[in-house]
């Protein structure tokens, strides 16, 4: 038996404005969309990943009480969520067609640690960080 990580979730405001910003800006597929009653379990994947699932799913019941919602949300919008991360061949071409395609960056592409990364945030205000692969050294 193989065991192993499956889903990670993200907390969103407005699962379909995720939805929308993960699959036509990021390019991200639907992997799976569900209700139960008030409840959507809506997951999606990257192509080339298509053994893990990220999940985008908005607090509340049934794991949360209002209270709680309305905090988690608040810190979502305030980028204080760990920010995930997105590993891209080429930093600097993945953010010109992610910002052509209206995707508001927190930081522009910058050469530290032998790669270069960049920042932005989702709809709901989660960080990501995109990394290019560091370049083999000859």
């Amino acid at each position: 038996m193989n065991l192993g990580i499956n889903v990670a979730g993200v907390y969103v405001d407005d699962q379909d404005a995720a939805l929308a910003f993960y699959v036509d800006k990021l390019g991200f597929r639907v992997h799976t969309d569900v209700r139960n009653g008030p409840y959507r379990w809506l997951t999606v994947q990257h192509p080339e990943q298509p053994s893990f699932q990220l999940g985008l799913f908005t607090p509340g019941p049934p794991i949360h009480d209002e209270a709680t919602a309305q905090i988690l949300r608040a810190m979502v919008a305030k980028g204080a969520m760990p920010p995930l991360v997105l590993h891209v061949a080429d930093c600097r071409e993945s953010y010109a067609r992610l910002q052509a395609q209206g995707v508001e960056f927190t930081q522009e592409p910058i050469e530290r640690y032998g790669s270069v990364d960049a920042g932005f945030r989702d709809p709901a205000g989660n960080g990501w960080k995109m990394i290019q692969a560091p370049r083999a050294s000859a």
